[in-house]
C-alpha cells in the first residue's frame, strides 16, 4: 500500500482512573485474548501497510513487552516493519511529548526517511476493523488534504466525550469541535486520519514553530477553512475505550453474538500474541453461562454475563456476574463479584463481596498473594 502507519498510543487517560496506573491504554486487554492496540495493528497489516510507527509514552513497559515482536502482525519484512518510539532526550529537546502533534514532530526522521506518500494516522485506544484502504482511495477521489473517518452516533449516545464534526452535502467538514460541553452534531471524529506525508510534515514543523503541540487543536481545527478536510462515515462497529464505562461496555458487547462473529469469525482476522497456555478448564460443579473464558483459566463456581481473562482462578462456590476479571486474577472460595472490574494480578481473599451499586467498579486488592 502507497501509505505509512501511525499509531497513537502514548496518552495518558485520567478517565480510566486505576486501571491506567499501571499501564498505557492501548495495553488495556479485550474480549479475553487481545489488547486495544491489536485492532489498529491488525487493520494495518490486513490493508497491507508494511511500515508501522508506534508512539508511546505513559506506562509503557507492559505495551512494549506486546509489541517485542512483529512477528504476530506480519511486519517483519525486508522494506518495513514495526517502529516503537518513545520520547528520545538529545541535544535539540529535553520533553517527552507534549501532544500528538508534538509526538509526531518527535519523530519526524522517520516520516522523512520514508517514501510511501501518505500517511494513516490512528489511536491505538479503539476497537474496530476498517480497510484503510477505502478511505486512501476516496481520500485520492475527493483530492482532499486531511480526511477525518468519523461515525455518526445513536441519538441516545454522549458524543461530548469526542470531537463532534459537522459536514456540508459534500462530505467537507465545516465545523469541527473538540469534546464540546453540549454536542451539537451527533457525528464524532474516531481519530483515523489520512493526510499526504509532505503535508504533514509541513503542518507538523509549522505547529513546533509556534509552540503548538495538539494535531486536532492545532492542525484539524486551525486549518479547517484553509485546507481541504474531508470526513469519511463508517457504519461498521467501532467503540473507543476512553473510560472505564466504555472500557465495560466494549468488552460486554463481546457477549453478543453479532458482534463476537464479526471480529472472531470473519475475516479479516484480528492478531495478536500469543501466549502459549493451556486451554480453561472446568471442573465439576461449575456453571458458565453467555460468558468468555480465556485460556489458562481454572473454573470452580459459577459465571455467567463475564469476561474472564487468561490465567484466572475461580473458587468454590464463587459467583461472577456482569464483570470483567482481568488477567492472572485469584478469587477465593465463597467470593462474590457483580458489575465489576477486577484489576490483573489481583488476590480476592475468600468471602469477600464486591458489587458495582452505582455503575460499574473497579477492584484493585493488594494482598500478597503468596504471604504467610
Amino acid at each position: 500500500m502507497r501509505a505509512v502507519g501511525i499509531i497513537l498510543a502514548g496518552g495518558n487517560n485520567r478517565k480510566m482512573h486505576e486501571l491506567t496506573a499501571k499501564r498505557a491504554v492501548a495495553a488495556m486487554p479485550i474480549a479475553g485474548s487481545y489488547r486495544a492496540i491489536d485492532f489498529a495493528l491488525s487493520n494495518m497489516t490486513n490493508s497491507h501497510i508494511q511500515k508501522v510507527a508506534v508512539l508511546t509514552q505513559y506506562n509503557a513497559r507492559s505495551l512494549n513487552e506486546h509489541l517485542n515482536s512483529s512477528k504476530w502482525w506480519d511486519f517483519g519484512r525486508k522494506q518495513g516493519g514495526l517502529y516503537v518510539f518513545t520520547p528520545t532526550i538529545t541535544a535539540d529537546n529535553g520533553y517527552w511529548y507534549r501532544g500528538t502533534a508534538d509526538a509526531i514532530y518527535q519523530n519526524l526522521d522517520f516520516l522523512r526517511k520514508c517514501h510511501e506518500p501518505y500517511v494513516i494516522i490512528t489511536s491505538g485506544d479503539a476497537v474496530y476493523k476498517l480497510d484503510y484502504n477505502d478511505v486512501l482511495a476516496y481520500h485520492i477521489e475527493k483530492k482532499a488534504d486531511i480526511t477525518v473517518v468519523c461515525k455518526e452516533l445513536a441519538p441516545e449516545e454522549d458524543a461530548t466525550r469526542f470531537g463532534t464534526i459537522r459536514m456540508n452535502e459534500n462530505s467537507r467538514i465545516e465545523e469541527f469541535e473538540e469534546k464540546p460541553m453540549v454536542a451539537h452534531s451527533q457525528t464524532i471524529s474516531t481519530g483515523i486520519y489520512v493526510i499526504r506525508r509532505r503535508l504533514l510534515i509541513d503542518l507538523v514543523e509549522h505547529c513546533a514553530e509556534e509552540e503548538r503541540h495538539d494535531f486536532v487543536t492545532d492542525i484539524l481545527i486551525r486549518y479547517k477553512n484553509l485546507k481541504k478536510i474531508y470526513g469519511y462515515k463508517i457504519n461498521s462497529y467501532w467503540n473507543n475505550i476512553s473510560t472505564v464505562d466504555a472500557y465495560y461496555q466494549t468488552n460486554m458487547d463481546f457477549l453478543k453474538s453479532e458482534v463476537r462473529n464479526y471480529f472472531f469469525q470473519e475475516l479479516p482476522a484480528v492478531f495478536s500474541k500469543v501466549s502459549d497456555q493451556p486451554p480453561a478448564k472446568y471442573n465439576p460443579g461449575a456453571v458458565v453461562k453467555n460468558s468468555l473464558v480465556g485460556s489458562g483459566s481454572i473454573i470452580n463456581g459459577m459465571v455467567e454475563n463475564s469476561v474472564i481473562f487468561k490465567k484466572v482462578f475461580v473458587g468454590n462456590n464463587c459467583v461472577i456476574k456482569n464483570s470483567i476479571i482481568l488477567n492472572d486474577v485469584y478469587l477465593g472460595d465463597n467470593t462474590y463479584i457483580e458489575n465489576c472490574i477486577v484489576e490483573s494480578r489481583d488476590t480476592i481473599r475468600a468471602n469477600t463481596r464486591h458489587v458495582g451499586e452505582n455503575g460499574v467498579k473497579v477492584v484493585i486488592e493488594k494482598n500478597e498473594r503468596y504471604a504467610l
